[in-house]
Order: structure tokens, then sequence, then C-alpha cells
């Protein structure tokens, strides 16, 4: 049998009080193992697709399916749980929690898990491991750099295994070598197995990879899709 695309929408809307329309009937669907970008503007819509997306919010209109599940027929606490299994978040801030070394900080991904406390920390310096920081696990957000805080925040989305990570400005608070190591790790993230949504304005960040979804005025203006070259080799295609 084929599996469920990790996200589905169709005909998705979204009209906030006043009659604001930040999303207008909106279809897309992510199949497993893609790595794409939702490139576009500042009030674009993107960010309302991020959290309809990540079902932090459900749309006015239209369906919004995740592993299958048609999430407007799901309670709170069904849905809290789906969404706790499937997806995993990762923000341009970093929100670490200061004064905890970086295995709590990654536990703390699976505090609602009912997961034991030993366990939890055990998977969280697999996950530290995995983004390339097991040797920086014993130091606290402030001993850490922009870079390192980030990777950081990856492994605490990583560390109950979802279907999708959603990476909403992932490199916006980094400079430009911190933000081309953690494109770099996504890469390879999404070639171990790992669904990838980057959400950006950076068009050089979405050009990357290997699909891009732009939006405008709360509308997909373009779906395209390239085998693009990723770090140095994109800078020689471009050249």
């Amino acid at each position: 049998m084929t599996p469920a695309p990790v996200i589905e929408l169709r005909d998705a809307g979204k009209t906030y009080p006043g009659g604001v329309r930040a999303l207008r009937q909106v279809s897309l669907t992510v199949e497993e193992g893609e790595l794409l970008a939702v490139v576009g503007p500042s009030g674009s819509g993107k960010s309302t697709m991020l959290n309809i997306m990540g079902t932090l919010d459900k749309p006015t209109t239209g369906t919004v399916r995740v592993a299958g599940y048609d999430v407007s027929k799901l309670s709170d606490s069904r849905l809290s749980a789906l969404r706790a299994r499937h997806i995993g978040f990762v923000f341009q801030h970093f929100h670490l929690a200061a004064g905890r070394d970086a295995v709590d900080n990654v536990a703390d991904g699976l505090l609602y898990a009912g997961i034991p406390l030993r366990q939890r920390r055990a998977r969280a310096r697999e996950a530290l491991a995995e983004v390339r920081l097991d040797h920086r696990r014993s130091h606290t957000p402030n001993e850490l750099s922009g870079g390192e805080k980030q990777r950081v925040a990856i492994a605490r989305a990583l560390v109950g295994a979802p279907r999708l990570l959603l990476a909403d400005e992932p490199t916006g608070a980094l400079d430009t070598a911190s933000g081309q190591i953690v494109m770099e790790l996504l890469h390879e993230l999404n070639a171990s197995g790992t669904t990838i949504c980057v959400i950006t304005h950076d068009n050089e960040i979405a050009n990357a990879l290997p699909r891009r979804v732009r939006f405008r005025d709360g509308e997909i203006v373009s779906d395209t899709r390239s085998d693009a070259p990723f770090g140095p080799l994109a800078e020689e295609a471009g050249s």
C-alpha cells in the first residue's frame, strides 16, 4: 500500500476577523522524503501556511490531512498526539531554556511522550550526535554560538523522530557561515530520510532546495522542482 502523504492541503483558506484573507484556497501535497521551501515576502501567507501545516491553527475552509488523518475530525487530545508523533518544529529564535544544558533542552522535546527521564536524556544525546553536537552536550545556551543553539533546537525537534520537520526561517538569526552549516545539516537529515519543509523569505536559500513553493498574497504562484545543487556547487552553477 502506498503511504499517505506527510501533509495534504486541499483548497485550504484562512480568513481572520475583519475579512483579512491570509490564505486563499491553497492545495499542496508533501510526500515522504521531500525537501522543499515555502518562500515569499513578508505578508505573503507563508507563516499562516506553516501554522496550518503544523496543525497549530485550523483553516477557515478546505481540508488538511496529516499522515492521512483529516485534522478537522480529531479531538484536541488526538490532534496534539498526532502533532507530537509526526511533526517537529524549528523556529528562527531558538527558545532554549537558560541554565539547562543541551541534553536537557533536547530531552524537553519528549516531555509529553510519557518517557522516563533517563531514556529521554539517552535519546537526547543520540539526537545531539546526529546534529554533530555531542561534544557540546553539557553546555548551556549562553555557552553556545548562535549556530550551535539552532542545532540544539533542531535536535530537540528531531528527538521524537517526526515524519516532518518544519523549519521557520532557520537561518534568520545567524551569520552567513553558521547559516550555511545549518542548511548543510538539513540536507544531511533529509538524505537520511527526514521530510523537511523550510519556510523562508530568502530566495538564495529557496533556490538551493529541490522544490520551491512560492507564495504571494495568500496564494501559491509557482511550485517548481529541480535537482538543484547545494553549497559550493550551487555557487559554481550560478556563476
